[in-house]
């Protein structure tokens, strides 16, 4: 446990987070996402869900102030929705740490394809469907 930190940053997590440069993705899933496939590290965290990591990982991380769209969600698929509410939970939170609040959003398989290209893979406990985030990470002033 170290202190300032949030006990959500598990050890790994940690030094996955700081081994990462400017540019460097990082995605938090949801409980089904398919994160072997991608052939990249994968870290579980099936206690946790998606927002709230969010906001421990931006009390120590920044998002590319580069990036138009830094934060990326999977969009549903044709005749499916998203929840409202959890992305504006995501939107919030991103606020909250004064990041983009403005959230790309990309089709399923395209999401699963920039996934094989990031450096890590955190499997969260979260069951709403489309729960993905895709984060880029900034430079940290």
């Amino acid at each position: 446990m170290l202190k300032g930190i949030s006990p959500l940053l598990f050890p790994e997590l940690l030094k996955v987070l700081a081994e990462m440069g400017h540019g460097d993705e990082i995605v938090l899933s949801d409980a089904h996402f398919p994160a072997y496939k991608a052939n990249v590290p994968v870290l579980q965290a099936p206690g946790m869900n998606v927002p709230e990591l969010l906001d421990a990982i931006l009390e120590v991380w920044q998002l590319d102030q580069y990036e138009e769209k830094p934060a990326v969600m999977m969009a549903p698929v044709p005749g499916d929705t998203l929840d409202d509410a959890y992305v504006t939970l995501v939107r919030e939170t991103l606020k909250k740490h004064g990041e983009k609040e403005d959230i790309g959003f990309i089709d399923r398989f395209a999401f699963y394809d920039r996934t094989e290209g990031v450096h890590c893979v955190v499997v969260t406990g979260e069951t709403r469907k489309y729960g993905n985030l895709l984060l880029k990470k900034g430079v940290i002033s």
